[in-house]
């Protein structure tokens, strides 16, 4: 069986999105500090992160959008891990709207957008006029009810306006999102199943998630 990561590696001081702090990964327990708490030869390191929720490979959830929305501790496991996936290949284009998805089957799935933008990670350029998906692309994902939508993008918005109708329409039909994917060329004329699993959180709307494909 085969797997394909389709995360990025979180870091310490990596920026993720503009404006929002980097992670702090460190020591709260070092491990020569712990010596001093075992028996002699054993010796443990305790980690401690402090992160924004938006940071890395994320899934937004309802609560991320709207005050009354699931959050990420009521979303069901059956939305998360071994949807069926369908990979739209949309590289070279800026504005995906509703015709890259129109007669495609997918009802129950998770669909992943490869625009390649990826390649840009941790750089300047990844930031500005990057892909994104049309408002008349989320009202036609919702009404042929797919489960997921994924993009190797900054963000599945224009990010150059101050509205985000994508997420509000997405999210306020339950239909999660998974943003800063990367690796999906990967998936390019294969069968496989995706899996996109944050931590059980109350009164989160968004996490880091290890979004992985199982091919078939």
């Amino acid at each position: 069986m085969e797997f394909i990561d389709l995360s990025h590696t979180i870091e310490h001081g990596m920026i993720t999105y503009k404006g929002l702090p980097a992670p702090i990964i460190c020591d709260y327990l070092s491990r020569e500090d712990s010596r001093t708490r075992y028996a002699e030869g054993t010796e443990f390191q305790i980690g401690k992160i402090e992160i924004v929720s938006n940071t890395g490979t994320y899934l937004d959830c309802p609560f991320h959008r709207y005050a009354y929305g699931k959050d990420l501790s009521q979303v069901q496991l059956e939305k998360l891990a071994d949807l069926e996936g369908l990979l739209i290949h949309a590289e070279g284009v800026q504005a995906i709207d509703k015709k890259f998805f129109d007669g495609k089957k997918l009802d129950g799935k998770a669909v992943l957008v490869y625009t390649g933008w990826s390649k840009h990670w941790r750089t300047d350029t990844y930031f500005e006029n990057h892909p994104f998906l049309t408002a008349d692309a989320a009202n036609y994902l919702v009404s042929q009810q797919v489960t997921l939508v994924g993009i190797d993008s900054h963000n599945i918005d224009d990010t150059r306006t101050n509205t985000r109708p994508v997420h509000t329409i997405l999210l306020k039909n339950e239909i999660l999102i998974t943003e800063h994917m990367t690796n999906l060329i990967s998936l390019q004329g294969k069968k496989f199943r995706f899996s996109a699993v944050p931590p059980k959180f109350v009164g989160v709307g968004t996490f880091p998630v290890r979004a992985f494909a199982k091919i078939m």
